[in-house]
């Protein structure tokens, strides 16, 4: 199974090596920058150009989610190996971390001069990996939202 975002606004997943579609998912109103299974493989994250980070359920086949707090396009999405935190990347010169049970906002990592391209938690860690078009790379602990 492999899950795609498109200029649509839509996400699409896709039955391999056959190619038949499985699911769509429709609620964003601008591109989609990124899609990343939870690692259950029950949910999906999913980040717009709307300024939005979303949390699909797939039995459901629905939205349960939707994350508000970037001011900017958010260009990427990354779960935690736990599968309770998601990882935003967005063009307001931010990455947050978000804590998916308690619904908000738990931490905006600041420190970069231009957009934030994307944000990556290393496996099995509290280490986030945000790469910038300031053309640096940037570790963070989500735990103190400190630089390393």
């Amino acid at each position: 199974i492999v899950v795609t975002g498109s200029d649509d606004h839509l996400w699409k997943m896709w039955a391999l090596p056959d190619g038949n579609l499985l699911m769509t998912g429709e609620g964003h109103t601008d591109w989609l920058s990124g899609c990343c299974f939870r690692p259950s493989g029950t949910q999906l994250v999913t980040s717009s150009g709307d300024t939005t980070v979303r949390i699909w359920d797939l039995s459901r086949r629905g939205c349960i989610l939707t994350l508000k707090g970037h001011a900017r396009a958010v260009h990427g999405c990354s779960w935690h190996s736990r599968g309770d935190f998601v990882a935003s990347a967005s063009l307001d010169s931010t990455s947050k971390i978000w804590d998916v049970n308690s619904e908000r906002c738990r931490y905006t990592l600041r420190g970069h001069k231009d957009s934030v391209n994307s944000s990556e938690f290393l496996p099995f860690s509290s280490t986030v990996l945000t790469s910038s078009a300031d053309k640096t790379l940037s570790l963070w602990d989500s735990r103190t939202v400190s630089r390393l």
